[in-house]
């Protein structure tokens, strides 16, 4: 394996011992994932990044990097909660678990060549070997900066813009949930504390819930385009001073949650993520601060970013037309914030059930449900 990703990145780098290469080029994980969506993925994927750097003297040939990323896949999870599946059940869930592997594959491939992620050097049975790019995550706390705020809204926009060859249904929202839905009411807890709060969330009527949500949202005029779907703070690169232009400072990456959606769902589900820190270091390794929403203003700012890059001609209409459409966004993406804090909501609660990172996933769950109640007051009209 190792031989075989060196030489995905060219001859100088194939000259270079397997042995010598992990000693002296692997620096150790370049991020813990512990609070990262990435790594709390129920699409079966856990993967490990590494930065990989030629030895000092060693020159390059031609244009070939100094330094790469190395990602190694996880293992491919189960994704059914219940432990009583059939072996033709597992057998399913590891073929989808490699098809969603794939799947994201070309889809950074993809990205890459039209340059709105890092480059592509090479693709492995375990893994594969993608750029590096001198950069740091935003804090949470950077989503509500005028200029990033604005720059994410043309970053999504052009995420939009693209033609994928996926389907194009909108299949993906509730198709989830209503699978979230199912593997949530089958869950079984035995720790009392754990048990005292699932109990807690299924005295919602989680399916009825469900269902007056579908039905909002049906009514809600909102175009299918290709989502991101997971775009908080961690999934958003800085870039240092010196690889970038004033006016190109960020890049999206992880895609593994990316399909065709609902515009709305992207833009709401970017909002949301405003309220929440993982960055921290204790019990339950996050922080919620339902303050943080963006203000109406602050909507508006990165609305207006958004359609300037996605709707040709909004620079030529009148101050009252630009409001008009941007005021039919704003209730767009409040409504659909309902289902970001629903879908995270269900994903959390089966995370608590299956998943051994450090993580108080029941109550980020109950953290989600108590934000979709707040909303659900004000948008669900």
């Amino acid at each position: 394996m190792l031989t075989s990703a060196a030489g995905l990145c060219g001859s100088g780098w194939s000259s270079v011992q397997t042995g010598l290469l992990f000693k002296n080029a692997f620096l150790g994980p370049l991020t813990t994932w512990q609070l990262n969506k990435t790594e709390k993925n129920t699409g079966g994927l856990s993967n490990k990044l590494f930065l990989c750097s030629l030895p000092d003297g060693l020159d390059t040939v031609g244009d070939e990097p100094r330094s790469v990323l190395l990602r190694l896949y996880g293992a491919i999870l189960q994704m059914s909660c219940n432990k009583g599946d059939s072996r033709q059940s597992n057998k399913e869930n590891l073929f989808q678990g490699a098809e969603a592997m794939v799947l994201e594959s070309v889809m950074f491939a993809i990205l890459a060549e039209r340059e709105l992620g890092p480059k592509l050097y090479g693709i492995f049975p375990q893994g594969r070997l993608e750029q590096y790019v001198p950069s740091r995550k935003l804090d949470t706390r950077e989503l509500a900066d005028a200029g990033i705020s604005a720059e994410v809204a043309e970053k999504m926009a052009q995420f939009h813009a693209m033609r994928m060859p996926f389907n194009k249904e909108p299949k993906w929202l509730f198709g989830t949930m209503d699978k979230y839905l199912s593997q949530v009411m089958r869950l079984k807890f035995t720790r009392e504390s754990q048990l005292r709060r699932f109990n807690r969330l299924l005295g919602y009527d989680l399916p009825k819930e469900m269902e007056m949500l579908k039905s909002l949202l049906e009514s809600t005029r909102s175009p299918v385009v290709f989502c991101h779907n997971d775009c908080q703070e961690g999934n958003v690169l800085l870039l240092k001073r010196g690889r970038s232009s004033d006016k190109q400072k960020l890049m999206l990456i992880d895609f593994e949650y990316s399909s065709y959606n609902y515009r709305g769902f992207d833009i709401g589900n970017h909002f949301c993520e405003w309220m929440y820190d993982y960055s921290c270091e204790e019990s339950p390794f996050f922080k919620v601060d339902a303050q943080a929403y963006p203000s109406k203003a602050q909507q508006l700012h990165f609305i207006r970013s958004y359609l300037r890059e996605s709707h040709r001609g909004f620079g030529g209409l009148s101050e009252g037309e630009q409001l008009e459409l941007m005021e039919q966004l704003h209730v767009e993406v409040n409504r659909f914030s309902l289902a970001s804090h629903f879908f995270w909501g269900l994903w959390s609660t089966i995370q608590a059930r299956l998943s051994t990172i450090k993580f108080g996933y029941l109550e980020y769950a109950q953290a989600r449900f108590d934000a979709y109640f707040q909303q659900k007051k004000i948008w669900a009209v």
